[in-house]
């Protein structure tokens, strides 16, 4: 259940594989896989025949899932990986928190 820390449109940074140290927004969760798709992370060519649609055919570069688990949210202070924590703000509602101390302030929905 590594997805809880995660929300779609989050800025991470990615901890391990290929493309460690590379940032990106999330961009879709899939909960039941425990992966996500991350902008510009994990690269993979997707080789298309022509259609009627499509005529020209050809190779198109789009994201790939990664685990959830090389993500960590990126902290709004440093700019690096960060663990997530439940704070509370002032009117005593649950809030993201990074190591820092710093809001994660949760995308606009929609």
């Amino acid at each position: 259940m590594a997805l809880a820390r995660l929300r779609k449109g989050d800025n991470v940074v990615v901890i391990s594989g290929k493309d460690k140290g590379k940032k990106g927004k999330i961009l879709r969760l899939l909960s039941d896989d425990d992966k996500v798709v991350v902008e510009g992370v994990n690269l993979i060519k997707r080789h298309l025949r022509p259609t009627p649609k499509n005529p020209q055919g050809g190779i198109l570069e789009r994201e790939a899932p990664i685990f959830a688990s090389k993500v960590m949210p990126v902290d709004p202070k440093s700019g690096k990986g960060t663990r997530i924590r439940v704070g509370k703000d002032d009117k005593g509602h649950k809030i993201r928190v990074g190591t820092s101390g710093e809001e994660i302030v949760a995308p606009k929905a929609g």
